[in-house]
């Protein structure tokens, strides 16, 4: 038996998501202040309630009210009245992570999962670096060296810039500049914050694919404010965890509801300034993700931010209204209306420019998998509270949170940095002995030339006293006789 639809949107009809499309992606769209993030919210307590878990990013620091049931005011019954909807105020389960430890669970990857391609579009390295830091890789695990932190990365990079001259003969010239750049980048991404996401406890991704004892899915919450102030770490971290996700599942083809649904906000992100083998990655992961049982849902403002690659793979559709100021406005209120299917009753192009606030035109796919004519509808009254927590409230959640414990305290175990460390400290021991034999040695040697010097000196300075006698009692001697 298949799950229920869940109910998201009214129209002239309820619009409903099916849990078995929900894993052929969506994307969620519209200009600010439109209604997007009032529409993820109901995405995210519709599929949790259904037993989906939920990943997503809390940019802007309003999603934490999801914990807690909504509190409604006069103009979300008037808008529950309208649409013939009943609001049924509660909160989702909810785990709250945060890179930096501070509004959540600790979350972090090591850097040999993270990789050295992901690795090297995070720190914005150009062709030559990133192919020193995939020698660095390369050389960290022939000679079984971890790489868990940034400290450990740093010690490779040293280590390689020490054998430059010998690994050029079997992997090409490795210069001190490209080392150096690197370092600094290193040094960088350590400014944003970046070294407190690599190390360990590593998430276990079981824990995102959670529900609770009642059976609805963990809605996963990333604390994503102060992330975002570091765009190329918030990109390539949530492109870290798809990829881990892809590698780590299991195929299941097309389930009856997703493993998990993943919304990325501030999608634009991901694929401003990226390199086209990064490009192509992306597109793989989304198009792949999928027989995993994982939905992606992309949250941006404009369509035209996503590549027509990764367009093409979103197949549930929810357009908030655009504003078309400029050409490039007007382009991607045509590209956003073509994407659609025909509804002779709505002029999409039209309606995009004139939607109210939380009003969106909505595309669903059926059981077949087909995406329905699109619907000029509202997005239905969320059931948890639209005001973010405050902090004690945040501190409750996180203190009756399913890994309370398990990720708040770092773990520093041997790694790439101590074995090499160690290295060098029994190589200084064994080298301090010969050292000193050298140093003796040149010591005796001067020590017998300054003898013999001293002597020849000595002999030198007897002889010419000798000879200043001689002539001086000679002398008066001669002198003496001639005188006389």
């Amino acid at each position: 038996m298949s799950a229920s639809p869940l109910p998201i949107a009214k129209g002239e009809q309820l619009l409903s998501l099916l849990p078995g499309m929900a894993n052929r992606h969506g994307l969620v769209a519209g200009a600010t202040g439109t209604g997007k993030t009032v529409t993820l919210r109901v995405l995210a307590e519709r599929l949790s309630r259904a037993g989906v878990p939920v990943f997503l990013a809390d940019v802007k620091g309003d999603l934490s009210g999801l914990a807690l049931a909504a509190e409604p005011d006069e103009r979300m019954r008037e808008r529950a009245a309208k649409l013939g909807a009943t609001i049924d105020p509660a909160g989702a389960p909810v785990v709250f992570w945060d890179v930096f430890g501070q509004q959540g669970h600790p979350l972090r990857a090591t850097v040999s999962e993270l990789g050295p391609v992901l690795l090297g579009r995070m720190l914005d390295l150009n062709e030559v670096q990133e192919g020193v830091l995939a020698l660095a890789f390369q050389l960290a695990d022939d000679e079984g060296l971890l790489l868990l932190d940034l400290k450990d990365l740093r010690a490779v990079l040293q280590h390689v810039a020490e054998r430059a001259a010998e690994l050029q003969r079997t992997h090409g010239n490795v210069s001190s500049a490209s080392v150096g750049a690197i370092q600094r980048q290193l040094l960088a991404l350590e400014q944003q914050g970046g070294d407190q996401f690599f190390g360990e406890p590593a998430l276990d991704l079981d824990d995102l694919l959670a529900v609770d004892g009642r059976g609805e899915g963990i809605v996963n919450v990333l604390a994503a404010d102060k992330l975002l102030l570091a765009p190329r770490l918030y990109a390539t971290f949530l492109l870290w965890l798809l990829s881990e996700l892809y590698e780590r599942l299991p195929e299941v083809g097309d389930p009856e509801k997703p493993r998990l649904v993943f919304f990325f906000d501030e999608a634009h992100l991901l694929f401003r300034d990226a390199p086209r083998a990064l490009l192509e990655k992306v597109e793989q992961v989304v198009r792949l993700v999928r027989s995993k049982g994982v939905g992606v849902y992309l949250v941006t403002q404009n369509p035209l931010d996503v590549p027509d690659a990764v367009l093409g793979q979103l197949g549930n559709r929810v357009q908030h209204a655009l504003r078309a100021f400029t050409p490039r406005d007007q382009k991607a209120v045509r590209t956003a209306a073509e994407t659609f299917r025909p509804n002779p009753r709505v002029d999409a192009v039209t309606a995009i420019t004139q939607l109210e606030v939380g009003e969106a035109l909505v595309s669903l796919l059926d059981a077949k998998g087909t995406p329905v004519p699109v619907e000029r509808a509202f997005v239905l009254p969320p059931r948890s509270r639209l005001a973010p927590l405050s902090p004690d409230e945040r501190k409750r959640v996180m203190k009756a949170s399913p890994v309370k414990g398990k990720y708040d305290e770092p773990i520093d175990r041997e790694s790439a940095y101590e074995r090499l460390q160690a290295r060098t400290a029994e190589r200084t021991s064994q080298e301090a002995p010969r050292a000193r034999g050298r140093a003796s040695e040149p010591r005796s040697e001067l020590a017998e030339t300054l003898g013999a010097m001293a002597k020849s000196v000595a002999r030198s300075a007897g002889t010419q006293i000798g000879r200043e006698l001689v002539r001086g009692v000679l002398g008066g001697l001669f002198g003496t006789s001639r005188r006389r």
